[in-house]
């Protein structure tokens, strides 16, 4: 099957490296991002009912010592979603400083920090247009908030976004 792209997006894949790739030997999307967790039963909690994922599918590797828990918002054949994975024996971990943050899409901004706040969920940036304007004009409306491990999840307000 021939992944589909708009012609601008195929014509430039095809001129940028000065030849023709053959498309079915590049990656098509974006299937999951990991994260380890400390404790997978409450980050799964977090993930579900602050925001709304559902937990697609669990894989436990008893000898391997760690068990991978998939949470998104559809199918992953039609979306991309989340590796929460736990390891047995993990003490602490730290974030580093080359991962930034999970962004998701809300058509409420305001309702949606209301009520994670009621939910006791850090916010760690309340709702509120970005500090600069980018070249083209844009300036989104974001929030930031914490998940039960640190992890910082940018809340970008998108009123027309569709439930996937």
């Amino acid at each position: 099957m021939l992944r589909q792209m708009p012609n601008f997006q195929r014509e430039k894949m095809q001129t940028n490296s000065g030849f023709t790739h053959n498309i079915d030997a590049l990656p098509s999307r974006i299937l999951h991002t990991m994260i380890r967790v400390s404790d997978l039963e409450r980050s799964i909690a977090f993930y579900q009912d602050a925001l709304g994922m559902i937990e697609l599918r669990r894989e436990d590797y008893p000898e391997g010592q760690f068990t991978l828990s998939f949470l998104g918002y559809n199918h992953e054949p039609e979306s991309s979603v989340i590796e929460l994975t736990y390891n047995y024996a993990a003490a602490e971990y730290t974030h580093g400083s080359g991962f930034g943050h999970i962004a998701i899409a809300v058509s409420d901004i305001d309702a949606a920090c209301k009520r994670l706040s009621a939910m006791d969920v850090k916010i760690i940036r309340q709702p509120g247009p970005m500090a600069y304007t980018a070249t083209n004009g844009q300036r989104d409306v974001i929030a930031f908030i914490s998940d039960p491990d640190g992890y910082q999840i940018e809340i970008i307000s998108t009123p027309n976004a569709e439930r996937h």
